[in-house]
């Protein structure tokens, strides 16, 4: 397609690390998809809950109806600060909320990282952990998990030894559902460089928070002198994805107020904000959360390493599967069935795909489309 004068124009004016800039994969369009299949509908792409929202949330929004959103929300969340900061037992000015965590992560390379930069993070890794930095236009370096999907530690340490302006990682791992154990942790954190920005994304954190060999973020990081921040979220667990409301609990104000400078005032809006609050009081909610997706998990995930299948040992609300077979062309034949899951492009996980736990009925339905994608392709490959 010939470029127009415009679009022309358009890329010579673009920042050079923006051209490269791969795109963010949400994963498919539900109604697109939805339109071409005569199969129901069943999305399993995104990790959302499959219990749907808090209910105290719900509540909280229908009452809200009746309230005139003409006026802009509060721009420093206080109310929702000072509840989360009594949850956490921590000062509500080291808190900062987020349109949705990933947001954070934004301000969070749009304040400290300067071009050429080094952040070292995991793959594979949740794509805004390299494309946010790589929008800045700092050197992103990856350090592989092992065969088996474990930390791979001489290999972060060797990474680490070399000067590193943030460690970004996710616990539990985005895509993989996997932990960095106490003792990894440690040794991780131990081996970064003092001036170091820590980055820990708990996206998934209410999953994995039960297990007695997960660790505690904010006790071992409490004691370091160098500025950190954990990132958590009310999308996953509480089940307020289409709300985006996210939250950062920092080492120091000095941190929060340095993001600040790079946030948009009105970045939670009226009903997130009424919405999280209230679903930060309804714990029940969580709970069933937690069991629900440590009961689905379990027995699909022996059920695909049965048909011999690669799983990492996931802690969360999904799993992440080698399929050992192209993923795209697993995701091509998936979507036939209007089943939606990633397929994940990242060099050397070509053949893997993840996939988030739905009902019991939907998961068998998924471990049944998947198992006649990969037999398929099996047959033809060469």
């Amino acid at each position: 397609m010939t470029a127009t004068p415009c679009a022309t124009a358009v890329l010579k004016l673009l920042r050079n690390s923006v051209k490269a800039l791969p795109l963010y994969d949400p994963g498919a369009d539900p109604e697109q998809v939805a339109r071409r299949s005569t199969h129901p509908l069943l999305k399993l792409s995104n990790n959302e809950n499959p219990l749907g929202v808090a209910p105290a949330a719900l509540a909280a929004l229908e009452q809200l109806r009746a309230r005139s959103y003409s006026r802009y929300p509060d721009p420093a969340c206080q109310h929702l600060r000072r509840a989360l900061g009594e949850h956490l037992d921590s000062d509500p000015e080291r808190l900062i909320i987020g349109n949705g965590s990933e947001n954070l992560l934004e301000l969070l390379c749009l304040a400290f990282l300067d071009p050429a930069d080094r952040v070292v993070t995991q793959s594979p890794c949740f794509g805004l952990h390299e494309i946010f930095p790589l929008m800045m236009a700092a050197q992103v370096v990856k350090v592989a998990s092992n065969p088996d999907f474990s930390c791979n530690l001489d290999a972060w340490q060797t990474a680490l030894a070399t000067p590193t302006k943030m460690l970004l990682i996710s616990n539990p791992s985005n895509p993989l559902g996997t932990i960095f154990d106490h003792q990894a942790f440690t040794r991780l954190i131990d081996s970064a460089p003092d001036d170091t920005l820590l980055v820990i994304d708990e996206a998934y954190y209410e999953f994995a928070s039960a297990d007695a060999d997960f660790p505690d973020a904010l006790r071992t990081l409490r004691n370091q002198s160098r500025p950190w921040i954990v990132l958590r979220t009310f999308s996953k667990a509480y089940g307020l994805a289409g709300l985006r409301v996210g939250y950062g609990i920092a080492s120091d104000a000095s941190l929060v107020q340095a993001l600040d400078r790079v946030r948009t005032p009105y970045n939670i809006n009226q009903a997130a904000q009424h919405a999280a609050l209230a679903a930060l009081g309804d714990p029940q909610h969580v709970q069933r959360s937690q069991a629900f997706a440590a009961q689905a998990r379990e027995p699909l995930q022996r059920a695909l390493i049965a048909a011999g299948l690669r799983v990492a040992p996931s802690r969360t609300n999904f799993l992440f599967i080698d399929t050992g077979v192209d993923a795209l062309e697993v995701n091509r034949r998936l979507l036939d069935e209007a089943i939606i899951i990633k397929a994940w492009r990242e060099p050397g996980y070509q053949s893997c795909i993840r996939m988030s736990l739905g009902q019991p009925a939907d998961n068998l339905r998924f471990l049944e489309g998947l198992q006649r994608a990969v037999a398929a392709l099996r047959c033809t490959s060469p």
